[in-house]
């Protein structure tokens, strides 16, 4: 619809110069047709131009323009936010983003992009916009899983991967408040046939999701409640819980470990990994790290066990 109208007004460049003898008014507005096709920036400037010097013209030429800058801008907003995503402009990528979904509210680029920004800013020490993130990335990811799709799904290679990314920033910025909304959603993550599912740091957050959550509240429990007395059922139930979740911890601290493989970048949290690794895998087998060079070696072959 604005097409038509753009075709229709700018066919009626001749009439404005019959309507007005003002050379600097039929000027700028030549200047806005002449560039409205092959150069938007320089008509944007032309009719910001018109705009504010005959701002008190209430005729269908102002109204017009009017119109066409507040699209141009609103599809300005849209290219330029992840170029200031990527330049780590975070806080002006927010506010950029926000007027977007003010205009268009499902737009659903934008919330996919500032989702996935969340992750990328948590990462970069600067966790202002976890909150705000996190409700783009789940109202993103609603809305995939509901069969919408975006203008296009670049950066990301396509439905599955997108969604991989963004259950992936959920389980970053989770990580430290709520740890077992953290395990649920890195799971999800590594389901998908992505570069996430390849990722070191995916099952070492998973891990240390496990660790600062379930083990945590059931080794506290445990503790408290049965520690230094005689077994009972309700005890070796309490440990029989306990020795699950360290399983789980077991497994992903593994999966960090041979995602990793050799690549030097990760020598120093390989060796970490393993040392976090060890002190469960001995706990769970006798006080022994036997088998457990070969459980690392082939615990990709196996599927990612599901939250117990």
């Amino acid at each position: 619809m604005l097409a038509l109208s753009v075709l229709a007004l700018g066919a009626r460049q001749t009439v404005l110069a019959q309507e007005t003898d003002d050379p600097v008014k039929i000027e700028i507005y030549k200047r806005f047709v002449d560039n409205r096709q092959g150069n938007p920036a320089a008509a944007y400037q032309a009719a910001r131009d018109y705009l504010q010097k005959y701002n008190k013209d209430k005729d269908q030429y102002t109204d017009y323009l009017t119109k066409w800058v507040t699209f141009y801008e609103r599809d300005e907003r849209k290219r330029n936010l992840p170029g200031l995503i990527n330049e780590k402009k975070f806080a002006e990528a927010y506010s950029t983003g926000a007027k977007i979904l003010a205009d268009e509210p499902n737009y659903l680029r934008a919330q996919i992009d500032l989702g996935y920004a969340g992750y990328l800013a948590a990462s970069a020490k600067n966790e202002s916009f976890n909150a705000t993130a996190l409700d783009y990335a789940r109202k993103a990811i609603s809305e995939i899983e509901a069969g919408k799709t975006p203008t296009e799904w670049a950066p990301f290679k396509g439905k599955d991967d997108t969604l991989a990314y963004l259950n992936y920033a959920v389980g970053f910025l989770t990580l430290k408040t709520t740890p077992d909304q953290s395990i649920d959603a890195l799971i999800k993550a590594a389901q998908y046939d992505s570069e996430i599912k390849k990722t070191p740091s995916t099952y070492y957050f998973l891990a240390v999701a496990y660790e600062s959550g379930p083990y945590k509240t059931l080794s506290a429990a445990y503790q408290a409640n049965f520690a230094n007395k005689p077994e009972t059922p309700e005890s070796k139930a309490a440990l029989d819980k306990l020795n699950v979740v360290m399983d789980r911890i077991i497994d992903a601290y593994a999966r960090a470990i041979a995602t990793a493989g050799t690549d030097p970048k990760t020598e120093q949290g390989r060796k970490d990994w393993m040392t976090a690794m060890s002190t469960y895998y001995k706990f769970r087998h006798g006080g022994t790290d036997t088998g457990m060079t070969e459980f690392i070696a082939t615990v990709l072959q196996k599927p990612l066990p599901p939250k117990p």
